[in-house]
């Protein structure tokens, strides 16, 4: 009998990307003319679960988008992916999410700004009624564009059914002690590391977030890698080299991937160095969701190393 597929459950946001590729990034105050608009399925939650879904996973998403046509068709966009969107909730008293990114057509930074919307309806009371989702899944994947409340009962709920849980806590807020001691797999770009430990070096924010009981510690570094440890030695992987198009979502891709490798049960570097191989192939498209990488084609890639 052949094993399952990977499950990943995806607790999160949707938004839909609005997107400015400009000459260079606005000052502000400064109107910068010219500029190329796309529009792209978008939000940390929805990202991750695209990522994971095309990593091979069975993917459950468990979000909430408005009664509007961008809620609609980010429903159909991840139904289109084979995500089962039953724990995607519409609700009537808010906007579908909605995300204001620029890019800077040079070096391919970006700008982003997340209206408030039906995410923040994602509460404890969504999570308590997905126990069924929770208790199928091999990792449960989510972020901090929903309320903390979701998030802390998403870890609540991961810790007592003996779930590995990663959290990716971006944008970066204070976060209650019992998140961090429920943490599989905490999963941070070198700002939010900083962010939360208050430490310069690397290696010492790693050591803060595992002192608060993260079992491991994941800290993207975009173009120069991962800095990872899983208790014992911090280790570097450095990122394939690549002509960046558009970064926009390369951390989430990074996340879901990574996800999928720790519910096949890789190892924490080897589930690592594959998702850096797919973050750095989704820099190469435009879009967050339509850039994600598929199976086959990380599986295959001759990328150079840095």
């Amino acid at each position: 009998m052949a094993p399952h597929k990977p499950r990943v459950l995806v607790v999160g946001s949707s938004n839909t990307d609005l997107v400015v590729f400009c000459n260079r990034l606005p000052k502000p105050g400064e109107t910068v003319l010219g500029g190329e608009f796309k529009m792209f399925g978008g939000g940390k939650g929805a990202n991750q679960a695209v990522a994971a879904a095309r990593a091979g996973a069975d993917v459950v998403f468990l979000g909430a988008y408005g009664a509007d046509s961008f809620g609609q068709a980010a429903r159909e966009r991840l139904i289109k992916e084979g995500i089962n969107v039953d724990c995607f909730k519409s609700v009537t008293d808010a906007p579908s999410g909605v995300a204001l990114i620029l890019v800077d057509g040079v070096t391919r930074d970006n700008l982003i700004a997340v209206a408030k919307s039906a995410n923040e309806a994602v509460d404890s009371a969504m999570i308590s009624a997905a126990r069924s989702p929770f208790e199928n899944s091999d990792v449960v994947i989510s972020q901090l564009e929903i309320r903390d409340e979701a998030v802390e009962a998403a870890a609540q709920l991961c810790r007592e059914l003996g779930k590995r849980f990663i959290l990716n806590p971006a944008p970066a807020r204070p976060l209650a002690k019992p998140i961090y001691e429920s943490v599989y797999a905490m999963v941070v770009n070198e700002h939010e590391a900083r962010s939360f430990s208050g430490e310069e070096e690397i290696e010492k924010a790693i050591a803060w977030f595992l002192a608060q009981g993260c079992r491991a510690v994941v800290v993207t570094l975009g173009a120069e890698g991962v800095t990872f440890s899983d208790g014992g030695e911090v280790t570097h992987i450095g990122a394939p080299k690549v002509t960046p198009v558009d970064t926009t979502g390369a951390g989430d891709c990074f996340v879901g991937w990574l996800g999928v490798g720790l519910a096949e049960r890789l190892s924490l570097a080897d589930a690592v160095a594959r998702a850096c191989r797919a973050a750095s192939l989704a820099t190469t498209r435009p879009g967050a969701q339509d850039g994600m990488p598929f199976r086959d084609e990380v599986d295959g890639a001759v990328i150079g190393q840095r």
